[in-house]
């Protein structure tokens, strides 16, 4: 293929949508072109799976998703799905976005349409354009109507609408669609529906909704769902342009090959196949702890030296599992960690245990997260004259930091524990200002073991802990 004849692939690496019945992508296609805004042939492709109906009427995806890089023009399509749900459907659309810059101009790009110079008869449907920072909306004289909101924990609440937009989906969190979705619950349209456009999560993205998504789009089992992603294939040649060309259908029009050129010169391997080539991260890439440095630092014969041990707990945020973990040094001074106990169901074995453990042998500090599940340990342990060190969420960023220098640099020693090696393979990062801690990859897997031991290494070297229990006068053999 050569640069000065190729272009952008117009059909999806890989897509997913209901039966369709009918669609209502034509007019909409139409409407867009009669004010000035012609969708390329995949935007066409795009509108044709949101705007698809079933039998009865209703939209045939509740849920629909988008990935493809950047600048390839998304955002076209979903300007042209706008326009005519609030003009032609009437429906309330609110668009979210991670950044307040993203929503704002969004905004202006959408509001630019109903401009008196631009399209004067589009100009006569309006209402209210409303300009004010942070409560950008466009009301028209149908009912129709569209608000620009950036997204917070506590966005979308007092919202009511029709379509939910949530535009930088790889950055999207639990929280924050939690306070979004019943925004839609009642709609006036009685036909809810949630799009979702974005590219792969980065390292450092909140991406678990927008994965989950894209898994449950390519395991095709949900009749409600429409997943497209333009990517370029595993594996491949990162430098083969026929890849560049499938994975971005601008490519050679609005997104110049000298442009990825340039990225391919000055972005490493892993950010051009994420950033430009829209390929997401396989399962051993996505973990954060290589498997190979983690096999490295496995002692199941490990020689402890017999001095005080740092205990922490964690419990799931479900209280289905906890774990208790323990952390002390080799005879080799090397630090060491141990799963005592993980078991799943109700957590209420926790506090006889701790108490068990402090009891017999030489505890330096047990560490719990202030603000996490297990929180609820801390007051019924010190009426048992156990004193907790509470660590906080800077302290939880640290221990993250500790654990996962330690293991990378070949310092620390497990135990080759089957429920640690699970939860070191399923831990992701949770963004906590600059720093980060640990994250389940989904909501099925148990990091408790993971977390339990991270703050158990943690309390093992940290200054700023209390003892537990008095210092006791004579030394014990301790066995875990």
């Amino acid at each position: 293929m050569t640069q000065s004849s190729a272009v952008g692939k117009q059909t999806p690496s890989y897509s997913f949508f209901p039966t369709i019945a009918a669609s209502d992508a034509t007019d909409a296609i139409e409407l867009s072109e009669a004010y000035g805004l012609t969708p390329d042939p995949f935007q066409c492709f795009v509108l044709e799976s949101w705007k698809a109906r079933r039998a009865d009427g209703k939209l045939a995806s509740s849920r629909v998703g988008l990935s493809v890089p950047r600048q390839n023009g998304k955002n076209g399509a979903l300007e042209a799905s706008e326009l005519f749900d609030i003009l032609v459907l009437g429906r309330k659309v609110l668009h979210t976005a991670h950044e307040t810059k993203t929503s704002q101009q969004a905004f202006r790009r959408l509001a630019s349409f109903f401009r008196p110079e631009v399209n004067p008869d589009l100009a006569r449907q309006v209402e209210q354009i409303r300009q004010v920072n942070g409560q950008e909306a466009i009301v028209l004289r149908n009912g129709g109507e569209i608000r620009f909101i950036a997204r917070t924990k506590n966005s979308g609440r007092g919202f009511t609408a029709d379509t939910l937009v949530l535009d930088e989906a790889q950055e999207l969190n639990m929280e924050a669609l939690g306070a979004l979705l019943p925004a839609i619950s009642s709609g006036p349209a009685g036909d809810p529906q949630q799009i979702y456009l974005g590219t792969p999560p980065g390292p450092t993205n909140d991406g678990e909704i927008f994965t989950k998504l894209r898994n449950d789009g390519h395991e095709a089992t949900d009749p409600r769902l429409s997943w497209i992603e333009w990517s370029a294939d595993r594996g491949c040649d990162l430098d083969d342009t026929e890849q560049w060309a499938q994975a971005n259908p601008a490519l050679g029009t609005r997104l110049m090959w000298d442009v990825v050129y340039d990225e391919r010169a000055a972005l490493d391997d892993e950010t051009f196949a994420r950033e430009r080539l829209g390929m997401w991260s396989t399962e051993e890439s996505a973990r954060v702890i290589p498997q190979a440095d983690w096999e490295a630092c496995a002692e199941p014969n490990m020689r402890d030296a017999g001095g005080e041990v740092a205990i922490a707990v964690d419990i799931s945020p479900a209280r289905s599992t906890a774990s208790i973990a323990a952390a002390g040094l080799t005879v080799d001074g090397a630090p060491w960690v141990d799963v005592i106990e993980t078991r799943h169901g109700t957590p209420d074995w926790l506090l006889e245990r701790i108490v068990a453990i402090c009891g017999r042998q030489p505890v330096r500090a047990v560490l719990i997260d202030g603000k996490g599940p297990a929180a609820s340990l801390i007051d019924p342990l010190k009426r048992r004259k156990i004193k907790v060190s509470i660590t906080t969420g800077y302290n939880m960023a640290a221990a993250a930091a500790d654990f996962y220098d330690a293991v990378l640099a070949h310092r620390l020693v497990h135990l080759d524990q089957p429920a640690l090696n699970v939860a070191v393979a399923s831990a992701r990062k949770r963004r906590l200002g600059d720093a980060w801690a640990w994250n389940r990859k989904d909501v099925e897997s148990d990091i408790t073991p993971l977390v339990s031991a991270t703050l158990a290494l943690f309390g093992q070297s940290y200054s700023d802990v209390v003892r537990p229990t008095p210092r006791k006068t004579r030394r014990k053999v301790i066995v875990l």
